[in-house]
């Protein structure tokens, strides 16, 4: 006969699989007609933008392209500099064993390097190195049993604080904006795009989750008379999430995907840029909760059967972020005090080391610049070394942490002896994720056919690994009652060979 109980209700988001891939995106690209030749390339960047991406039983499918501009040296009769806008479809494939089509997919796809090779006057080689993050969950609603509708009836509880998801969302923005450049300047083509979103926030209020961010864009452009110039902007972000049940005190964690890209030179305001990004913002909602879990239980008057399941659970997502401010001075022969188009920093993790309450980081600041030689245009890779420390309370070396780099505030001055003041700050979030196996007590049930123990009182002797619990439970007692007959304080400490007085319940 079923016994009845009372349940909370939880919902776990349970990790299937944590992957990352590296892989090589290559392609070729013919050079316009309308575009001198080729000699050779000066610079190349690019942004990822991601159109597609779903799950299929035992693999995932990303699609996407990386939208490049190559800045090269044209082949004319004055040597001029040119650029050139390419697209490069990509499609990957993971295998994800576990993988079903109704879980969860967050990607995270990184172009840590881009190529391009001449091949000839007219054609160009495209390599693009990719790192792709994956992380695929699934969402389970869980009843955990918190109290047994049963007289007598005696249970071995624990507190426990668990992380559970309220809900997900997500949705479409764009960031649009009309850059002006200078006057005197007549657009010929655009050279080079930097973007990065920066300076994340998040506000809740009446079901919904208000996202907030800047997209920061450089651009690098070309005058109609050989004159390169630059803008930056920073375009506000913002975007409602609906999630239901969302409170001002939970967790939330919002994701920015770059989808779609234009900029182009605006046809309807002359010495202007306009630039629209389709941006996705991911929102997953989760609160801590303190559960009442039930260990084990039985009954000393009645026969007491029940199932047992063991869940995976987060029971901790906590978050801390750090500057590191990067102050360097460098001395560069080659650059001295010519002119700098454009300074584009990047930061790598080489180590991260795991101690008590910290992480310490090995890092390198690169940095390449555009600037005028003299004779035309240069670049040039400089790379600073810096080492960092996160202070973080629960960290320890089994920790299973996320590190999400952002740059923030870069200014470069050239001073009056030639050399270049960097002033860069590097953004470390750090994301703690603890998760833990429970054992969740389910079907519990009355089974009739019970052996009853006639024994009034028995005496025992403590064996190696006993408890009060497990002494009670064997011999149909309680903790109270031997705890009180044998005047036991402490119901945690028994001593190997202490004789202990049992009285069978009579409740």
């Amino acid at each position: 006969m079923a016994v009845e109980t009372s349940k909370e209700n939880i919902c776990v988001n349970h990790i299937i699989a944590q992957k990352t891939e590296n892989t090589i995106v290559e392609g070729d690209s013919i050079i316009p007609d309308v575009k001198p030749d080729i000699i050779n390339e000066i610079s190349t960047s690019g942004t990822v933008c991601i159109y597609k991406k779903e799950i299929n039983e035992g693999k995932v499918r990303i699609d996407g392209s990386i939208n490049s501009y190559i800045m090269y040296l044209a082949d004319d009769e004055n040597n001029n500099i040119r650029g050139l806008n390419v697209s490069l479809d990509f499609s990957q494939v993971i295998d994800v064993e576990r993988a079903m089509p109704e879980m969860n997919l967050e990607v995270d796809v990184t172009l840590k390097n881009m190529e391009c090779k001449v091949i000839n006057g007219r054609k160009i080689g495209l390599k693009a190195f990719l790192e792709t993050n994956i992380k695929v969950t699934s969402n389970e609603n869980i009843d955990v049993i918190e109290n047994v509708n049963l007289q007598g009836i005696q249970m071995l509880n624990k507190k426990v604080k668990v992380n559970s998801l309220i809900g997900r969302g997500s949705t479409k923005v764009y960031a649009k904006d009309t850059l002006v450049i200078d006057n005197i300047d007549n657009l010929s083509e655009i050279m080079k795009v930097d973007m990065h979103i920066i300076n994340k926030d998040i506000k809740v209020s009446y079901n919904k989750v208000l996202a907030k961010s800047d997209l920061d864009v450089r651009i690098m452009y070309l005058t109609d008379d050989n004159r390169v110039g630059t803008v930056e902007s920073k375009i506000p972000v913002m975007g409602f999430i609906d999630i239901d049940n969302v409170a001002e005190e939970n967790i939330c964690d919002t994701k920015y995907e770059i989808r779609n890209m234009i900029i182009k030179p605006n046809n309807v305001e002359e010495h202007s840029i306009y630039v629209e990004i389709e941006i996705e913002i991911g929102c997953e909602v989760y609160k801590n909760q303190e559960i009442n879990l039930i260990q084990d239980l039985y009954s000393p008057t009645t026969n007491i059967v029940f199932t047992q399941k063991q869940i995976s659970v987060m029971q901790k997502r906590e978050q801390v972020q750090s500057t590191c401010n990067i102050r360097e001075k460098q001395d560069i022969p080659e650059i001295g005090g010519n002119k700098i188009y454009d300074i584009s920093p990047k930061i790598n993790i080489l180590k991260q080391t795991m101690l008590n309450d910290r992480i310490l980081y090995e890092c390198e600041l690169r940095l390449a610049y555009i600037y005028n030689s003299g004779s035309g245009i240069e670049t040039k890779n400089t790379v600073i070394p810096f080492n960092f420390n996160v202070d973080f309370a629960g960290v320890n070396q089994n920790s299973n942490t996320q590190t999400n780099l952002e740059i923030g505030m870069q200014d470069f001055v050239i001073t009056t002896d030639g050399s270049i003041d960097v002033k860069v700050d590097a953004i470390f979030n750090v994301i703690l994720i603890k998760n833990a196996e429970i054992n969740i007590i389910d079907d519990i049930k009355e089974d009739e056919n019970r052996n009853v123990n006639t024994c009034s009182l028995i005496i025992y002797y403590v064996k190696s690994g006993d408890t009060l619990w497990k002494i009670a439970k064997r011999f149909g007692s309680t903790v109270d009652e031997i705890a009180r007959i044998n005047g036991i304080e402490n119901e945690n400490k028994l001593n190997i060979g202490q004789q202990l007085f049992i009285p069978r319940y009579n409740g």
